[in-house]
């Protein structure tokens, strides 16, 4: 397609800067689709322009690239080490992306329409045992203020499993103390209630009293857990945080932002909570997304079998 077209796409958008201005295009267009988080659309534009830089080196447009430009770039991921795994979520970008592109008729034909996916196996999320999450939780020096912050956050995580940005994300107005519960608007502006828990409130009632209170001193902010400065933490902090006491704890299981995520549904289904109960509390939309803590409940009551059975 002409370039008249490419304009008629981008609107105002100077030619120059065409490729960057469409990704532009297509991730409004997806937002308003889907509602999709801010952290999946930096993942899908970190994926475009990481193809457009290296189409460039080759004088090829990103908008114009073809099968075999596209296979080649996989082939070099491949051979820089990327993973299957990371390989697939940069295929699924470009898909989006050039049937973006088909839809506004920049293109007449997807490059990507005759690319396999790379076979991947689905890895178990890594979990914590009770005890490795006690000894997580009470990591924290609670005589300090932020001490104290870090242990309400852990425990209302473990209390949740909401993910780390929700967790940040959370503001007074979503807290119901006297009920007991969370309203939190999930992907896709899906909002579902959690109920907190015993423990998890009394700590939110201490912090809140006192701690958070001495930690924003004269300042004012909306967000539940805020940082000394006032703001609102960013996930990589909060990671850092999580890696800290996991150090403190001397817990060596290979962790992850998510991993008291993954352990609230793994106890909660060892403990014979109902699968769909559990999708709804993580807010999964499919059921299948869920059922992947089946195998690491069946797992971990495997390796307890081994352990604890004469003849294991």
């Amino acid at each position: 397609m002409s370039q008249t077209s490419v304009n008629s796409v981008l609107g105002s958008k100077s030619a120059p800067n065409s490729a960057e201005a469409i990704i532009d295009k297509f991730l409004d267009a997806i937002w308003m689709e889907r509602g999709l988080s801010a952290n999946t659309l930096g993942a899908y534009r970190a994926d475009l322009i990481a193809l457009k830089n290296w189409l460039a080196k080759r004088d090829t447009s990103l908008i114009y690239a073809a099968r075999t430009d596209l296979l080649a770039f996989i082939a070099w991921r491949g051979e820089q080490g990327a993973k299957p795994r990371s390989t697939a979520r940069q295929l699924s970008s470009f898909r989006r992306f050039y049937r973006f592109l088909l839809s506004e008729r920049v293109i007449t034909e997807d490059p990507t329409l005759r690319i396999d996916m790379p076979k991947i196996g689905r890895s178990l999320p890594q979990s914590l045992s009770e005890g490795e999450v006690e000894a997580l939780l009470t990591a924290p020096e609670v005589s300090d203020p932020l001490g104290h912050r870090d242990r309400t956050m852990l425990e209302v995580l473990y209390a949740t499993g909401l993910r780390v940005t929700e967790l940040i994300g959370l503001k007074q107005s979503h807290v119901n103390l006297n009920q007991g519960v969370l309203r939190i608007v999930g992907k896709g502006d899906r909002e579902r209630l959690i109920p907190l828990g015993e423990e998890a409130i009394k700590w939110l009632y201490e912090f809140v009293a006192g701690p958070r209170v001495e930690i924003l001193l004269e300042r004012q902010t909306d967000y539940l857990f805020p940082t000394r400065r006032g703001d609102r933490m960013t996930r990589q902090a909060f990671w850092h945080i999580i890696k800290r006491y996991a150090s403190k704890a001397e817990i060596s299981s290979k962790l992850s932002p998510h991993t008291l995520r993954h352990a609230f549904a793994t106890h909660l289904l060892n403990n014979g909570a109902d699968l769909r109960v559990v999708q709804m509390l993580l807010g999964h939309s499919d059921l299948s997304t869920t059922q992947i803590y089946t195998h690491v409940a069946r797992q971990r009551m495997k390796e307890l079998h081994a352990e604890h059975h004469p003849r294991g």
